[in-house]
């Protein structure tokens, strides 16, 4: 029969195992911190002012005073008084604001995954990237009301109605103020005797 080269084994060198076992840890504790860093952050909710009664729902519209700043503390947006409707806000926003309760003022923090992403925005007035991509992005927000999408549709209707009577009236009423008066039309001819 033929025999099967031996392969000697060598002893191994003192210490070697230990470095060994070292090298394992490190590598399990560096894909466990790149594994981390790859997670999105969450939204952090921090309370400035306690507020009172329920939370909104991310399908109602709220009606808050705000101001947008990032990370480094320059603000790209402010606003009284202004409805956003949470359905239509960036998914960090929106997040926040279910925790938020009716008076009061939150510190709203957003890791760039949950804002705009690696999208850049640019102030459609001069032109100029407001926020950076992948900002991170703070909003102090102070809650002032919110209600049902629907309920909000309503109301702006009845505003839009009331500002169309305010404006001179129902379109088409004549004699209104801001309404332009018809023009007199020409007199039919009299018949003569």
């Amino acid at each position: 029969m033929t025999e099967i080269t031996r392969v000697p084994l060598q002893p191994i060198a003192k210490g070697s195992l230990t470095k060994l076992w070292l090298g394992v840890a490190v590598a399990v504790l560096l894909a466990a911190g790149l594994a981390w860093a790859a997670v999105p952050k969450g939204v952090s909710v921090e309370e400035l002012q306690a507020g009172t009664g329920p939370n909104p729902a991310t399908s109602d519209v709220v009606l808050v005073n705000y101001t947008g700043k990032l990370a480094d503390g320059t603000v790209f947006d402010e606003g009284q008084a202004t409805p956003l409707p949470l359905e239509g806000m960036i998914p960090g926003f929106a997040e926040g604001a279910v925790k938020m309760q009716k008076g009061g003022r939150y510190l709203i923090e957003i890791p760039a995954e949950k804002g705009y992403g690696e999208e850049a925005k640019v102030n459609p007035m001069t032109g100029e990237v407001a926020i950076p991509a992948g900002s991170d992005l703070v909003f102090e927000v102070e809650l002032l009301d919110f209600m049902p999408f629907a309920e909000f549709q309503q109301r702006m209707q009845a505003m839009q109605q009331m500002m169309q009577m305010q404006q001179g009236g129902a379109p088409g009423e004549a004699g209104q103020p801001g309404q332009p008066m018809p023009q007199p039309q020409p007199m039919p001819p009299q018949p003569q005797q």
